[in-house]
């Protein structure tokens, strides 16, 4: 089994430079088979999320061909079947967005019931409410598969998604950029990558308008095209380095972002005590003081991200004092607190929160990653602790940081990738 070996209390110092979004990546590649043309996407991040779409879609008859690292060229013209359902697509959280993509352009999908990280209940409902109201007849008889089937084309339809979701938000929309009609989604999620898969959708072609609102209007066309686009850079890795620079004590420059999709998180890292200094497409993080004690409550954006919960909480163990952390996000993201107590952090669970005693030294410990973030968490209380720790299970950060021990090296952080009976 691969392992991060990381000897802590190092401080990183230096740049890193972001790689383009896992959210908006795993969107964007399933998106890209509603044309029937050539799709060229650069800044794409060398994640195991992007090579498992990539061979589901060449399953279905697409040419995914990697140019070099940070562009991938999909060619969709031939793609003719309709059905996903091998183990790749099982294997990841946004493998249902084939289902928007291949609904929007067959008008059928099977799709493998996806998989990815589990931290509780995570339902699709929304995402079938609004096939469903498109026309599309769903059959989930077989708990493995999801059919969806439309008597000739999807319709527009008017959506109030019960909340927010972010999965749902970008699935409807993808369908309907090519049903016949006006589909207008309300209560839409807001996030950025949302944003994103609606500018490669309308470099493509379609018709979209208001998204990261509240309400996004489509207006269906009938074929789409080929195109090029260039992915916005990676909110939470970005936030994630700034987070690692923090625990520290260090000064670590974060380029290649944007400044506004990070401003919940500098807010909470200026309230704990740290300098922030912004630039155009960069954040400056120097630490080099004592760490105050914050609460944080993470939410939908422009709110703090239930994504980056995870990370903060493993540096709110070096804030001197009480913090308190309540995610409102997913009612079980906490499973990784038994991991980040094994480097004696105190901390108790209470529901959604979660109190965090900081101040003391951790120390290196012998953990596993519980799912992606968890193990970007893992990652950040290595680096503040004293000793030398493993972190085993990393397939899951693997999943959604590209390069990471390069990147950490780079800074100084004293990490090594090992094989562990």
């Amino acid at each position: 089994m691969e392992c991060f070996e990381i000897k802590g209390q190092k401080k990183l110092k230096g740049v890193v430079s972001i790689s383009g979004a896992k959210n908006a990546a795993v969107a964007i590649i399933p998106a890209a088979i509603v044309a029937e043309g050539v799709s060229v996407i650069e800044n794409l991040p060398s994640i195991e999320d992007v090579t498992c779409l990539m061979v589901s879609l060449d399953k279905l008859g697409a040419k995914c061909t990697l140019t070099d690292e940070s562009t991938l060229i999909i060619d969709a013209r031939k793609v003719k079947s309709y059905i996903a359902t091998d183990e790749s697509v099982s294997k990841i959280r946004a493998s249902y967005y084939l289902m928007g993509a291949l609904l929007g352009r067959f008008g059928h999908a099977e799709v493998a019931m996806p998989g990815g990280c589990n931290f509780g209940e995570r339902p699709i409902d929304q995402h079938l409410k609004g096939f469903r109201m498109m026309g599309a007849k769903i059959d989930t008889s077989d708990e493995k598969i999801i059919k969806l089937d439309v008597d000739g084309r999807l319709h527009g339809a008017n959506i109030y998604l019960d909340v927010a979701s972010v999965g749902a938000t970008i699935n409807i929309m993808i369908a309907a950029s090519r049903a016949q009609g006006r589909t207008v989604i309300e209560n839409a999620a807001k996030e950025p990558h949302i944003v994103d898969t609606a500018n490669f959708l309308n470099m493509l072609g379609a018709n979209i308008k208001g998204a990261g609102t509240d309400v996004i209007r489509i207006q269906g066309v009938d074929r789409l095209h080929g195109g090029e686009y260039t992915i916005i850079p990676d909110q939470i890795e970005a936030g994630t380095y700034m987070i690692c620079g923090a625990i520290t004590g260090g000064d670590v420059t974060v380029k290649n972002l944007i400044p506004k999709h990070m401003d919940s998180l500098t807010a909470k890292l200026e309230e704990m005590g740290c300098s922030v200094i912004e630039g155009d497409d960069y954040i400056r993080i120097v630490a080099e003081c004592k760490l105050w004690p914050t609460n944080i409550k993470t939410m939908a954006y422009p709110g703090f991200p239930t994504d980056l919960q995870p990370q903060i909480t493993a540096l709110l163990t070096a804030a001197d004092g009480r913090s308190r952390v309540i995610e409102n996000v997913w009612e079980s993201r906490y499973q990784y607190i038994d991991e980040l107590k094994k480097f004696r952090a105190d901390i108790t669970v209470n529901g959604r929160e979660a109190v965090i005693e900081g101040g003391k030294e951790l120390q290196g410990a012998n953990v596993f990653a519980t799912d992606l973030r968890a193990g970007a968490a893992m990652v950040i209380a290595a680096l503040g602790a004293n000793g030398v720790s493993t972190i085993g299970n990393i397939r899951f950060i693997d999943r959604g940081y590209a390069n990471i021990e390069e990147k950490l090296l780079n800074l100084g952080a004293d990490i090594k990738r090992i094989n562990k009976e």
